[in-house]
Order: structure tokens, then C-alpha cells, then sequence
């Protein structure tokens, strides 16, 4: 099988009646991303900025267990220059604003974990939708100790503050739906997948009837607001936390299913 054939069962694509909607379709890995889909992610953008018929997007995961769960671990097994980390969060970076800047509303359809690369996919997105069991964070701290790139706090800043990002990052715990709404992390919860899944098409059609240009200036005007730190004035602390042996060790604890030893170096 072909990258792209596989890329094309991990995320699955499809158009009904003006609503685009991406699925992250990896159940068996909590749906965790691999980098060729986030190249897709950002490819279905562009083709949806130019296909005036589409008027929202919808973005969720596949089963009940996961929205996505961060970049799939295996794909930092080849890290070993500064150049691996630079390019991995340039990556994520551009796919993420991307996202951001997509022509058309997007909402989050969340369901159980959305964590790491997924809770940022999540933020980029204009509405968010959780479930009873949705838990949402940033758990590197714990796991592999590695850290967000200044466009990545910086959005994640405008969105909850800067308090409430070093609470999330420094506990390393995952935000419950109740906190999740409360703190602006998730706009509304319901009950479950299907009243997820019911709720998602039925704000994605309400959205989809209303001025695309008021609602194109709105998106746009509220991103420039942002103030944002480009990726490159943080690739210092990029390659501090990438290149460290702590990082080598998170990835190993993970992998292996042990608690990391971290030394600070």
C-alpha cells in the first residue's frame, strides 16, 4: 500500500450538502496522527478554500475513545539533529495555521482524549464540541518532555490565558469536559457520540446558512488580533527540550510503558 492510499484510510475526507468533514480514522492508536496526516490535514484546507461550495467544516475522530491523541511517538524514532526538531515543529506549525486561517468555520467534534498535536488541532479550530468523556491536555511534561512552539502557546494563550496554559502544562493533566467548558476549552458538551455527532452537522448546517463574508471578516479580523510569536523566536527552548537526553528518555519510558527518570539534561 501506497502512503497516500494509507494516509487515505487514516484520514478519511468526505462532502455532503456544503459540509466538509475530516475523520482521523487511526481507533487502534487513539487516533494518533502520523506527519503524512497532518500534510493531509493541510491539503484538505487548501482544497477547501478553494471550493466555494463548502461553507464549514467539521473535524472529529473515529470511535468513541479518542479525537486525536497527539503525533503518533514512532515518528520521532529518526529525531537526531537539530534539524529533525526545527523541521518537526515548523511542521506542525504551518499544518496548525493552516488550519487556522481555512476559509470556512470549523468546529471540533471532540470525543474521549484530544491531547498534544490533537488538543492543538482543537484550538485552531473556531468551535469546539465535547462529550461526557472528553478530557483535553497537554500532558508533555510527564510523557515525553518535549515542549509547544511559541506559535503554539501563543495560540493556545489567546484562547484559555497564559495562567490557565502553565496549569495545563505544568500538572501535565488532562481537563475534564465540565472544567473543559467552563474555561473555554470546549464551547458546549453533550451526552454522548451521537448527540455529539447530531449536534456537530446541526451548528455545521445553522453556520453554513448564514453571510460567508461576515463570517470569513470575523475569523480573519479576531486572528489578527492575536498577538503571536513566530516559531522561530523560540527555537532555542525547541532545541533545549528535543535534543536533551530527557527527551530520549520520555520517549523510551513511553514506548516501553515505564515511568521516565528525568535529569534535566
Amino acid at each position: 500500500m501506497t502512503d497516500a492510499a494509507r494516509t487515505d484510510d487514516e484520514l478519511l475526507y468526505e462532502v455532503r450538502e456544503g459540509i466538509a468533514r475530516i475523520t482521523f480514522n487511526r481507533p487502534q492508536a487513539r487516533n494518533a496522527l502520523t506527519f503524512a496526516m497532518y500534510e493531509r490535514l493541510a491539503e484538505i484546507c487548501r482544497e477547501v478554500n478553494e471550493d466555494r461550495s463548502i461553507k464549514a467544516m467539521i473535524l472529529t475522530g473515529a470511535g468513541d475513545k479518542a479525537f486525536a491523541s497527539g503525533t503518533d511517538i514512532s515518528q520521532f524514532r529518526a529525531f537526531k539533529t537539530p534539524e529533525d526538531a526545527i523541521s518537526y515543529e515548523s511542521r506542525i506549525d504551518r499544518v496548525l495555521g493552516t488550519l487556522e486561517e481555512c476559509r470556512v468555520p470549523t468546529i471540533a467534534a471532540i470525543a474521549g482524549a484530544c491531547t498534544g498535536g490533537g488538543a492543538g488541532i482543537a484550538s485552531c479550530c473556531d468551535l469546539r464540541i465535547g462529550t461526557a468523556t472528553t478530557k483535553i491536555g497537554f500532558p508533555i511534561a510527564r510523557t515525553l518532555g518535549n515542549c509547544l512552539a511559541m506559535s503554539n502557546l501563543s495560540r493556545l494563550s489567546a484562547l484559555i490565558g497564559p495562567a490557565r496554559v502553565k496549569d495545563l502544562i505544568f500538572t501535565a493533566r488532562l481537563v475534564e469536559a465540565e472544567e473543559a467548558h467552563r474555561i473555554g476549552l470546549l464551547n458546549e458538551v453533550v451526552p454522548d457520540v451521537d448527540a455529539l455527532h447530531r449536534r456537530a452537522d446541526e451548528l455545521a448546517r445553522l453556520i453554513a446558512g448564514h453571510a460567508p463574508l461576515t463570517l470569513r471578516a470575523t475569523k480573519e479580523a479576531l486572528r489578527r488580533l492575536q498577538q503571536r510569536l513566530s516559531r522561530d523566536e523560540g527555537e532555542d527552548l525547541i532545541l533545549m527540550c528535543y535534543m536533551s537526553q530527557d527527551f530520549r528518555e520520555g520517549m523510551d519510558a513511553f514506548l516501553n510503558k515505564r515511568p521516565p527518570q528525568w535529569r534535566g539534561e
